[in-house]
């Protein structure tokens, strides 16, 4: 198991960037935001043909190289000792625990620093002159038993010795996807509205294909300055992640509204019945252009992965397109 914890500018695209890197790795990572992630390297060492600790060095350079965001890693047999000897590295060091150095390793250390413990069950346990892990691991299980009660008293003995049998659990894929975009004023200008909605739905297609999902329907919320809204769906054609697709959906939404006079404060655009991209099916056409299309979005995907998500985006958008801030996700 390896433990990442993540130095340097985090917002939440970025720690979604960093996970979709990791990916790339293995398919077992685990997100423990906001500052760190878990992964099983197991199927990784033998694709790669690499030790453990050379595969998160790797992982490190292209972390930095991309993102500019630094690492301190552990490396251990379980997801436990893995946390915990990430907690020991500075910052641009791994520390890798074999198994055969694990018990040793674990000895000396005082017991807060092991998963659980806080101040009082190490107060509780320091009156008794018990301070380090060594010595948890050293006592009988009926005299802790009787100083923490019996549910406590074995899961920490298990602790104190290395055992910990939590697998790495990958985050199921969401349900769906929103991108909300709230306004620093009443805007009443439809070229405005074109260009928010426009935004929010190139910034969906790019996460679902970061994520390897496509919708099958899309719901725009208008927000008004009366703090009413209104909410259309549409059902897209075929399940898609392609931003022009996306696109021409919530725009046929949003002028089917008629909002040319509407004092507008905020849009929220949500991509719904989400599914696996290898499970949906597109539709085969004869006119090359789409085809092209979708190459040249592709390309562009992997140029905003290299330099940023600024790096490509619509002609439409280009200057002040969206006012009042960006999209926000959940």
């Amino acid at each position: 198991m390896a433990h990442l914890r993540l130095h340097g500018p985090l917002d939440d695209e970025r720690y979604a960037d960093v996970l979709e890197l990791l990916a790339g790795f293995t398919p077992h990572v685990q997100a423990l935001p906001p500052d760190a992630v878990q992964l099983d390297l197991t199927s990784a060492l033998r694709y790669f043909g690499l030790g453990p600790y050379e595969l998160v060095q790797r992982a490190a350079l292209r972390l930095m190289a991309l993102y500019g965001i630094g690492t301190s890693a552990g490396l251990a047999g379980n997801r436990m000792l893995a946390a915990m000897a990430a907690a020991a590295s500075e910052p641009g060091r791994t520390t890798y625990i074999p198994a055969d150095r694990a018990a040793a390793w674990l000895r000396p250390r005082p017991l807060t620093a092991l998963p659980g413990i806080g101040r009082a069950t190490a107060t509780t346990l320091g009156g008794y002159g018990l301070h380090t892990v060594g010595q948890i691991a050293d006592l009988p299980a009926v005299t802790l038993q009787r100083l923490l009660g019996a549910g406590p008293a074995r899961l920490l003995a298990e602790r104190a010795r290395g055992h910990d049998p939590r697998p790495v659990t990958p985050a199921e894929p969401s349900t769906h996807l929103t991108a909300d975009l709230v306004l620093d004023r009443d805007c009443l200008d439809p070229d405005r509205h074109h260009a928010a909605v426009l935004g929010l739905a190139e910034q969906l297609g790019l996460r679902l294909r970061a994520d390897g999902q496509v919708a099958g329907r899309l719901a725009l919320t208008v927000r008004y300055a009366d703090r009413s809204s209104t909410t259309r769906t549409r059902t897209l054609a075929e399940p898609a992640a392609h931003s022009p697709a996306l696109t021409a959906a919530a725009l046929a939404v949003l002028a089917g509204l008629g909002l040319q006079r509407a004092r507008v404060r905020g849009f929220v655009l949500r991509a719904e019945n989400l599914r696996p991209a290898a499970d949906a099916h597109h539709q085969l056409r004869l006119d090359r252009t789409d085809t092209r299309a979708r190459a040249a979005e592709a390309a562009a995907d992997r140029a905003r992965r290299r330099f940023g998500a600024g790096a490509v985006g619509p002609a439409t958008l280009a200057g002040d397109g969206q006012p009042g801030g960006g999209p926000v996700y959940d």
